[in-house]
């Protein structure tokens, strides 16, 4: 029987892209996984303590436990938040349930 991803992985991090390419790279001191999206589709790269890809439009949702260690955005030509107003907006939000539609 799986384990209970409340108690496993009870921390969000959601990614908003803001309509141009743009890389992200997260890393927690404890686990992390993608949320409702296949990873292959999203050419995301998800190790046990980190996360790495690209958004353009949308959001990408990762559950992950323990704390954030690191958080990494960059536009499409490299440019690193918060010099570029086109990197994707990042949240953290601890000891969150998830949604009902697995989202």
């Amino acid at each position: 029987m799986p384990a209970d991803t409340t108690e496993t992985l009870p921390n969000l991090v959601t990614i908003v892209g803001r309509g141009v390419p743009s890389n992200y790279e997260i890393t927690v001191d404890g686990d992390i996984e993608l949320v409702g999206a296949d990873p292959i589709e999203e050419a995301t790269v998800v190790t046990d303590h980190s996360a790495e890809g690209a958004v353009d439009t949308g959001v990408m949702r990762f559950r992950f436990s323990g704390q954030m260690a690191n958080v990494h955005v960059v536009d499409w030509n490299g440019v690193p938040a918060p010099d570029s107003p086109s990197t994707p907006e990042v949240h953290i939000d601890y000891g969150v349930p998830p949604r009902s539609d697995n989202n």
